[in-house]
């Protein structure tokens, strides 16, 4: 038997740093969770939504939202996700709506649609404009989704959640400034501010604690995605100001042609980021499920939460 050159093993091991395992949740409420879906183009797509949609609801989420596309290039289709979501299930739904390329009068009368029709969340947003164009706000509207948060106060009591950056709205003058915008979404109305996506925990833990001495306390959500396509979730951050770590990178280099491998690298990846946030104490957790439910499904069972027992 042949020995590798002595490395001073157990030495270094002995010698190295204990690392304590994460809290046990003994006797611990699990978290508050949410899903966001985005609406379907088409009916094999609208089929999955609602294979997510069904599946998901078993762990009873909080609330669930729907996005709106660049300009509200998806507005009918986010109704009417919307709507059957108040018809079909019992979820609570959230309905994003945002500034773009619309009157005051024109977003008012939508928000009223969605009052009447039973949905009491909006997910208040500026908006991008369509073809990745400068944003500009439109001569009759709401020019900042702290004057949308006002606005939406006056139509309705609705439930208000708002986006926050942890590593700052690329379109910022600067990290102050961008903080600054939150705290008055905030201070407008606002119940929640739900982050931007995120892939290294410290730059989240310091956007809290920097929002806290600004003053803010309405909590600020993580919003977490689960990676099952790296190329597709790296040029996504990179669109949004998301750094995207080298670890991360390094973890699914090689797997571009190995689903099986990719997706349980996806799951330990996730599982760690939102066990070490839990262990953090964050109790809220809001998943972009992208339309499928797996992934989502395990890591709010690895977060302590269970689904709903099937009546008897």
């Amino acid at each position: 038997m042949t020995h590798s050159p002595v490395r001073h093993t157990l030495e270094r091991w002995a010698q190295g740093e204990r690392i304590a395992p994460l809290p046990a949740r003994d006797g611990a409420a699990p978290p508050a969770i949410s899903f966001e879906f985005f609406p379907p183009k088409t009916e094999a797509l609208e089929a999955q939504l609602w294979s997510c949609i069904e599946r998901l609801a078993r762990l009873r989420p909080d609330f669930v939202s729907v996005t709106y596309g660049a300009g509200g290039s998806t507005q009918e289709r986010t109704h009417a996700t919307v709507l059957r979501l108040v018809k079909e299930t019992d979820l609570t739904p959230a309905a994003h709506l945002t500034c773009v390329g619309a009157t005051k009068e024109a977003v008012n009368e939508v928000a009223r649609r969605y009052w009447e029709a039973g949905v009491k969340h909006i997910v208040a947003l500026r908006g991008d404009m369509p073809g990745g164009a400068a944003y500009a706000p439109h001569p009759g509207g709401y020019a900042f989704a702290a004057d949308l948060v006002e606005g939406l106060r006056k139509v309705a009591d609705f439930e208000i959640s708002v986006a926050a950056y942890p590593e700052t709205h690329p379109q910022a003058a600067s990290p102050e400034a961008d903080l600054d915008n939150l705290k008055r979404k905030l201070d407008a109305g606002a119940t929640r501010a739900i982050t931007q996506v995120f892939f290294d925990n410290s730059i989240f833990l310091r956007f809290l604690d920097k929002a806290l001495a600004a003053g803010i306390k309405a909590p600020i959500v993580p919003g977490i995605l689960p990676v099952t396509n790296f190329k597709q979730a790296k040029s996504f951050a990179e669109a949004c100001g998301t750094s995207v770590p080298a670890w991360m990178a390094d973890m699914f280099d090689g797997l571009d042609d190995d689903i099986e491998t990719r997706r349980m690298v996806s799951a330990a990846m996730a599982a760690e980021q939102v066990r070490l946030l839990q262990a953090n104490g964050i109790d809220e957790f809001h998943f972009y499920t992208l339309n499928r439910p797996d992934l989502t499904y395990a890591i709010a069972r690895i977060l302590g939460v269970k689904p709903e027992a099937p009546a008897a």
